[in-house]
């Protein structure tokens, strides 16, 4: 088996297993979580593992919840974000491409700034 270690910018260590699976090391507790493709057709993917103790007062839901959240995440909204790239690199081609990364990156700085800087209140705000 081969094993192969990746740091995320959010300072998680991901381990990726095989060509299928996926374990992500949990942050709260030592147990791990993996993701697994089940090759139907459609193929989809299953969230494995132990969640440990604290998952439901971190995330303030069940466990159930937390393995339909991961289902709407991974198979809908994720699948189906690639599911439009292929569709306007088709149209457009994929010169388009360095463009979107660079205004998604830009967007995510910017969100980071925002929330790094804590709430502010909207009557202090002012149009620019």
């Amino acid at each position: 088996m081969r094993v192969r270690l990746v740091t995320h910018a959010n300072g998680n260590a991901v381990h990726v297993r095989q060509i299928n699976a996926l374990v992500v090391m949990n942050p709260w507790e030592s147990k791990d979580l993996w993701v697994e493709l089940k090759p139907n057709r459609p193929s989809y993917m299953v969230l494995k593992g132990t969640y440990g103790e604290k998952i439901h007062k971190t995330f303030r839901m069940t466990r159930q919840g937390v393995r339909w959240r991961f289902y709407r995440l991974f198979n809908q909204v994720y699948v189906e974000a690639f599911e439009t790239i292929l569709f306007l690199e088709k149209v457009f081609g994929t010169q388009l491409r360095e463009y979107a990364v660079r205004i998604s990156k830009e967007r995510y700085e910017m969100r980071q700034e925002i929330l790094g800087s804590g709430f502010k209140s909207a009557k202090d705000y002012k149009l620019k």
